[in-house]
Formats: structure tokens, sequence, C-alpha cells
């Protein structure tokens, strides 16, 4: 049950009804998050604008969900969960067994596991990574920009595992729970 509440898109913040335009035309649909940061149209404004700028970086979309599922497991977050294992599935063409793996920071990509084992430091140890820790990731081939995407993607997932966990925002998509896997 949600602790607060999920507005309908016509009963949003005025400020927040064209950002959420913007979403229903770009997705085909307004997420349940979308509807509940949107409350604060500046904390709407900051998630899409820094959610779009992250997009058009040097990570490709599978890695970015693959980013997203370790750090929702990590964050216990249910509703991240189900909305990024749909992602993952429909739009990054990840398959099952590589959205599972990613649950635990790993994959059978040697680039992609060195990125999730560098995002799953970042997030339990609130960016306090080791040098040897950051050198891995190095020697997998990510730069600097990549680096600090990474960094900035892990910031996002916890951002919005967050508000979900505060809110225990309706899952709209197929429910996946946390805990509740194989692993790899």
């Amino acid at each position: 049950m949600n602790r607060i509440s999920i507005p309908t898109v016509e009963h949003a913040h005025a400020a927040s009804q064209p950002l959420l335009a913007a979403v229903q035309q770009q997705l085909g649909v307004v997420p349940n998050l979308m509807k509940v940061i949107g409350h604060s149209p500046a904390a709407l404004e900051g998630y899409l604008s820094l959610n779009g700028a992250l997009n058009k970086g040097k990570l490709p979309a599978a890695l970015r969900e693959r980013i997203a599922l370790a750090v929702a497991e990590y964050n216990g977050c249910d509703y991240c969960l189900s909305a990024h294992s749909y992602l993952g599935q429909h739009v990054a063409k990840l398959s099952a067994a590589e959205i599972d793996a990613a649950r635990d920071h790993h994959s059978a990509d040697a680039r992609s596991n060195a990125a999730l084992q560098f995002a799953y430091q970042v997030a339990a140890r609130r960016g306090h990574v080791s040098d040897a820790e950051l050198a891995a990731l190095r020697a997998a081939g990510f730069d600097e920009a990549e680096t600090i995407e990474l960094v900035l993607l892990v910031a996002l997932n916890v951002l919005t595992n967050y508000v979900n966990n505060v809110v225990r925002t309706s899952i709209d998509f197929p429910v996946v729970t946390a805990g509740q896997h194989h692993a790899a």
C-alpha cells in the first residue's frame, strides 16, 4: 500500500503535468514512480534530466539496465526490480539468465561483469571504493567518463530505490521480488 498518494496525470501538480506528458509520449505510459516524484516538480525535473543525460552517455542501455538491477537487488527495491526486469527484457533485450546474473552483480560478458562488480562496491561502500577496485574497472577498458557515468547510475538508481522503498509505490510492471531468484 502506498504511503504517499499516486496522483493521476490529470491531478498531478500543474508544473509536473508537461513533464509527465513527455514521459507518456516517450514510454507510452506514465509509471507510478514518475507520478509519485511528480508531487515535486523540481524533483521530477531533476530526475528526468539526469536520467535523460545518462541515456545519452557512453554506456549502452543493456549495461544501464544491468546496473539498475544490481542496485535494486542490493537495496531491496521490488518496484525497481520489477521495472528494470521488464525493461531489461523488452528494451535492452537481456536474457532471463543475464537479468538474474545482474541481480547478483555478475554477467557472462566480462566488461559488463567488471562494471557490475564496481557498481556493487560503489553502492555497498557508499562510494568508498578501493584503488584496486578502480584499477580493475580501468583494466576492463572503462575510461574516466564511463567511470563517472557508472557512479552516477548507481546514485540515480539509489535515488529511485529509496523513493520507492519509502513510498511503497504500487508496482505497475510484472512483479519481481528482491531476494527471490536463482543466482547464476
